[in-house]
């Protein structure tokens, strides 16, 4: 049965639900207030720590509404926004833990909801891969924010950068900034192919050194073998 749009029934908790996205760091132009901007419908408009969503296309209705696909967005859990940080587009992203309340629809892998507040920010990696230590501005940004990037603190550089703290508390103070968490696993195997790719090259480099040595001891072999048999020719008596 197909309800009418008047009684189509509205999903609302008296409890925030968590919900976890993925969101781009911003810093308004005079540097005292921070945002966030989302990766999708929602990269032209920044939004605070505690915030109601709008319509990105200009209608005044309430979000979510049914007819549009405005409201915010979230998983259901972390894992699956730690996939999608996977991909070239949202590399610069950070992780976002928020709690849901207001109006909201539910989808296949999460909500879309009318209110969030942001609980923390995960940094992911750097460009080079290493863990994030601060917040980078990237020289992009929209109209009055700059938009910024996690980077480790050996690619940094002379570049601005504001730490963790420093975002956490111009966010109001009720947002807590980790770095991503690293485990052993991932970096041995790293470490470990570096190592054998390097001690690979260089007995790669040492065959081909002994082989070209041994050429050469050939090619000497030869010379001296001509040499003497040339010696000898001349050191034989001449015929009557």
């Amino acid at each position: 049965m197909v309800w009418p749009a008047a009684r189509v029934p509205r999903e609302q908790s008296d409890r925030p639900l968590p919900g976890f996205k993925l969101a781009y760091p911003m810093l308004s132009a005079d540097g005292t207030a921070t945002g966030f901007s989302g990766v999708t419908l929602g990269r032209a408009h920044v939004y605070r720590a505690i915030d109601d969503a709008i319509c990105v296309h200009g209608s005044r209705h309430s979000c979510p509404s049914r007819w549009c696909d405005c409201g915010f967005y979230c998983f259901n859990d972390a894992g699956a926004a730690r996939d999608l940080a996977c991909e070239p587009d949202y590399r610069g992203a950070v992780l976002l833990e928020v709690a849901v309340s207001g109006r909201y629809r539910r989808y296949e892998r999460g909500l879309r909801y009318s209110r969030q507040r942001v609980r923390t920010v995960e940094l992911g990696r750097c460009e080079c891969g290493r863990s994030a230590a601060v917040l980078g501005d990237s020289g992009t940004g929209s109209l009055g924010w700059r938009k910024l990037l996690p980077i480790c603190s050996n690619c940094v550089g002379d570049r601005p950068a504001m730490t963790a703290d420093g975002f956490g508390r111009l966010s109001g103070g009720t947002v807590t900034v980790t770095a991503e968490p690293t485990t052993a696993g991932p970096v041995a195997p790293l470490g470990g192919l570096a190592h054998t790719e390097s001690s690979g090259a260089v007995a790669v480099l040492g065959a081909e050194l002994a082989l070209m040595q041994a050429r050469l001891d050939e090619v000497q072999q030869r010379l001296d073998d001509l040499t003497r048999s040339r010696d000898a020719e001349r050191q034989e008596p001449e015929g009557d």
